[in-house]
């Protein structure tokens, strides 16, 4: 079953630019549209997709590949869909941002990761799923669960990809952001982590003010 999708900012055929939205789990696709009404930028075109039942996987994004790889899966599947909505509505498909909160950012940089052609990505409180699982067991810095492989062939030479995470997050270890930023530092992107001192788990001011100098140019 295809993912609905919300529509709100510009309108596409006239838009300078895209951005798909992706939610957290618990929350809406309409109510992560607010981060892009935030942004303050009129001709930017917004799509966000909704995951089914509110969340895009129903376990930590730490878990084993095996019980992962589905809901990844369905989740890229739904990015995918809102990227050609955008397309197909007149937004140039080089022009097209990807952002994410919590599950959704996992998901956004998951899916920069494995597909690229984005022009700026966002994982905001966030952390790459991986592709595998790598040796070794339990580890405390991931809060309980096992490394995971991460052998992504995509080049993004350039590309923006913005990582935020708290010093102490609740479900997102430090050590997971940090490696994520490596990854994409690997692949060619302009990776950057922004950790916010202390324990939380949300979007901060600085988060938008970099989604707003990447996207306003």
């Amino acid at each position: 079953m295809a993912a609905a999708i919300s529509l709100a900012g510009a309108d596409p055929a006239r838009a300078r630019a895209g951005l798909v939205l992706v939610h957290g789990r618990g929350a809406t696709a309409d109510g992560i549209l607010d981060l892009g009404h935030a942004l303050g930028l009129p001709d930017l075109a917004l799509v966000a997709p909704q995951a089914p039942g509110m969340t895009w996987w129903p376990t930590s994004f730490l878990a084993p590949t095996a019980q992962m790889e589905p809901f990844v899966d369905r989740g890229m599947a739904a990015i995918d869909t809102a990227i050609a909505m955008l397309v197909d509505k007149g937004v140039p498909s080089d022009g097209i941002a990807l952002a994410g909160f919590s599950q959704g950012g996992c998901l956004a940089l998951e899916y920069a990761a494995r597909r690229g052609g984005l022009a700026a990505v966002f994982g905001l409180s966030a952390g790459l799923v991986g592709t595998g699982d790598a040796d070794g067991g339990p580890q405390e810095a991931l809060y309980g669960f096992g490394p995971k492989a991460f052998d992504y062939a995509t080049r993004l030479d350039g590309t923006p990809v913005e990582i935020t995470v708290h010093e102490r997050d609740p479900h997102i270890p430090l050590k997971r952001a940090e490696d994520s930023e490596a990854v994409f530092a690997r692949l060619g992107a302009r990776a950057r982590l922004t950790v916010t001192p202390g324990a939380g788990h949300g979007i901060g001011p600085e988060a938008v003010a970099a989604m707003r100098g990447h996207l306003n140019v």
